[in-house]
């Protein structure tokens, strides 16, 4: 008896011979017709992760990205038939693939192009009236929450992530100093934006739902509020204003 397991490690694994007993539709061994739609899942799959993930694609090249496409799909096969969601190990199996362990920003890179995907596939939320900040009494700003859109999303890293991400898009050379990137849809589209320092802490404390005052404290002296609060005004990623009274 054929398992689904089985037939699914055959049908991602070249290396594995048909299955004992499959047949086609005439009651004969599947042979070459087996192999025909096993290339064709291999094919679709590897062509919705160089959809997916177009940066890493430019950056390794397309001969390099299939070979290591082949790798991931065994080792990651589809949990869902909505192709949109595929690929979201890719980060971690980068992080442990060796071929591309001297590329080490690629996992971040790659989060990028997740974080992308996920923003343009997000539940539609309205954002605020900028002035609805303004009329919050000062001494009730610290004990505000801020309900961000489910389209924003945080990306940190240590290394030039924006800057390497832009590369192939015909952006300037990448620098050396770390960047956190914020991604947010201010209309249809999803955009990317530098984060300055402390300002990925401040964001992800709040979206982990602690208060302004609450989230400034895990920033920098000197951090900017007004600067970031600009930012997410301008990008329409603020949808909520919950203030004392």
């Amino acid at each position: 008896m054929i398992t689904q397991t089985d037939l699914r490690t055959a049908i991602l694994d070249p290396e594995r011979p048909v299955p004992a007993g499959l047949s086609d539709g005439h009651g004969k061994p599947a042979g070459k017709r087996f192999a025909v739609y096993r290339n064709n899942v291999a094919v679709s799959l590897t062509e919705a992760l160089i959809t997916a993930f177009p940066s890493i694609h430019a950056l390794v090249g397309d001969q390099f990205f299939r070979a290591m496409a082949g790798v991931f799909l065994r080792q990651h096969p589809p949990s869902s038939p909505m192709m949109m969601h595929y690929g979201a190990d890719m980060p971690g199996f980068l992080a442990g693939f060796e071929p591309v362990a001297h590329l080490p920003y690629l996992p971040d890179v790659a989060r990028i192009d997740l974080g992308l995907r996920h923003a343009y596939h997000a539940a539609d939320a309205t954002p605020i009236d900028p002035q609805a900040l303004g009329r919050i009494a000062p001494e009730h700003l610290g004990d505000t929450l801020l309900a961000l859109a489910p389209a924003t999303q945080v990306v940190t890293s240590p290394y030039a992530i924006h800057d390497i991400w832009q590369m192939h898009r015909g952006g300037p050379k990448p620098g050396q100093a770390a960047q956190d990137v914020l991604i947010t849809r201010p209309e249809y589209d999803p955009v990317t934006d530098t984060l300055p320092q402390g300002a990925a802490a401040v964001l992800q404390a709040l979206m982990a739902g602690e208060a302004l005052q609450s989230a400034l404290d895990h920033a920098p002296d000197g951090f900017d509020l007004g600067a970031l609060l600009a930012l997410l005004l301008g990008r329409g990623a603020i949808v909520g204003v919950q203030a004392p009274n």
